[in-house]
């Protein structure tokens, strides 16, 4: 089999699509999120099991942080999708009268998706629903090292969509570099920076727009001047469901490290241990609680954190390896060394480093000597301490006292800044990375402007100062000649 000719012919029939307008209509964007509802709903059973098969997810952590949240997404999308549509006013300068512009959105074509394993439904679809919302025809490649995921990913959607327009490509490394050699009209990638790399290169020989969402280190800093012990109760409580507790802390968006007073860290240290034990039960493994690592070789890849014999002697809880059943318990470290692979590179796996400072308004500097990430969570009442991180870190995002919350925000974008990944999704902002906005300006014959035109002289110089200062009184007297 030719798969790069097959690949091309597929792209062929898409072009031919998006260039019938069909999918420009909304009444076909409308028909299609409503069949994607109908999917989600429909055959939720069958992506749990999915998620459960590659990931081992319970169904709860399953529709909590997949199927829930794009029943919302696409509910959202067609309540809001006309007035995403609709073209908006702008203004032009009186000098221009008598004249109107308005800003349309035309969808940009033929958009590849390349999403990850580690919420296979969620970062496929979510990107999905932006791309069929304005108006695109869509390829979508699921990550192989979720294969049952991609596998039902391709089944309900070729049954559920109209595959003239949208198209599930699965495979391997050699797939994804066939279909990077495609001209597309947009690229969005999640995953690591390292294949990002390589999507941009490739990318860059079509000039192809890209989104990339990755990840990176995120911080959670644990400020102890917590005015009660029910702030502190909750603030631990949103930690661990957001590091061990989603996807086994393989999510771009989990906690990666937690930044805390030196004084406090024994309290801490125990307090995490209780409600450890509380949250995942003395055998985690047996509980069903917690999600399995994706692979053998990523399961390598973390159990390779440990050789460094410091870091293996930084281990306060947990530390256990299973990897016939892809298993690692949760475990936290207490100061591990900071130039350790373990605080050098993205985690994505059940352990949690506690890095302890001489005061917690250290963690900005800390947080400044590392790379962006995606988001930085604190855990603090201190308003001084809220300003500063706000105004003196850089970060795809900053959420104050919870964590992961605001991947399910309809309203805000979601995405990365500098190495974290660039791009906005999640909403209106997801129809917008798939969308260009278009200037449609329009201006009648009835008044012309003379001094538009050469030949030109001092006047017409005098003429143009006044225009692009919005001075039109002057303009008028220069014209009448009473003004040089």
């Amino acid at each position: 089999m030719n798969m790069e000719r097959d690949v091309e012919v597929e792209m062929q029939e898409l072009r031919k699509t998006f260039k019938s307008g069909i999918t420009k209509e909304e009444g076909w964007r409308r028909s299609q999120l409503q069949n994607l509802l109908s999917l989600l709903v429909e055959k939720e059973d069958h992506i749990f099991q999915a998620l459960e098969q590659d990931l081992g997810k319970h169904p709860v952590e399953s529709f909590r942080d997949e199927v829930g949240p794009l029943i919302k997404s696409v509910n959202f999308a067609l309540k809001c999708l006309k007035k995403w549509m609709a073209p908006k006013k702008a203004d032009l300068p009186a000098a221009a009268f008598p004249s109107s512009a308005e800003l349309v959105p035309e969808p940009l074509g033929v958009v590849l998706i390349i999403s990850s394993w580690n919420f296979p439904f969620g970062i496929s679809l979510e990107p999905l629903i932006g791309a069929i919302a304005s108006g695109n025809a869509v390829v979508l490649k699921p990550s192989e090292l979720a294969p049952a995921s991609s596998s039902t990913l391709a089944t309900l959607i070729h049954t559920y969509l109209d595959t003239s327009a949208i198209r599930v490509v699965e495979g391997g490394v050699a797939v994804g570099e066939r279909l990077l050699r495609q001209k597309w009209d947009k690229i969005f990638f999640t995953g690591s920076s390292a294949v990002a790399r390589a999507v941009m290169t490739a990318a860059a020989a079509n000039l192809t727009p890209v989104g990339l969402e990755l990840g990176g280190k995120c911080p959670a800093l644990i400020d102890y001047s917590l005015s009660s012990s029910w702030d502190r109760e909750v603030a631990l409580d949103r930690i661990l469901a957001a590091k061990f507790g989603t996807c086994a802390g393989q999510a771009c968006i989990g906690i990666d490290y937690i930044l805390v007073d030196r004084r406090f860290s024994d309290t801490l240290i125990q307090l995490l241990k209780a409600k450890i034990l509380k949250m995942f039960g003395e055998n985690p493994k047996e509980s069903k609680t917690i999600a399995k690592i994706v692979n053998k070789s990523h399961f390598s890849r973390l159990s390779r954190l440990f050789d460094d014999p410091m870091v293996r002697d930084s281990v306060v809880l947990g530390g256990l390896m299973d990897e016939d059943n892809l298993y690692i318990e949760p475990t936290l470290l207490l100061d591990p060394p900071l130039d350790a692979q373990i605080m050098t590179e993205e985690i994505f796996g059940p352990l949690l480093p506690i890095i302890t400072l001489d005061n917690i308004e250290e963690s900005i500097d800390f947080i400044n000597a590392r790379p962006k990430a995606l988001a930085i969570y604190a855990f603090t009442n201190n308003k001084k301490l809220k300003q500063k991180l706000s105004t003196q870190t850089s970060s795809g995002s900053i959420v104050i006292n919870d964590a992961i919350i605001q991947y399910i925000g309809d309203c805000v974008p979601f995405g990365g800044v500098g190495e974290s990944g660039f791009g906005r999704y999640h909403g209106k902002y997801s129809f917008d990375m798939f969308s260009h906005e278009k200037a449609i300006i329009k201006r009648s014959f009835l008044i012309d402007f003379w001094f538009r035109y050469p030949p030109w002289n001092h006047q017409k110089l005098q003429l143009f100062r006044s225009a692009y200062r919005f001075d039109y009184f002057r303009i008028l007297l220069i014209i009448l000649g009473l003004k040089s």
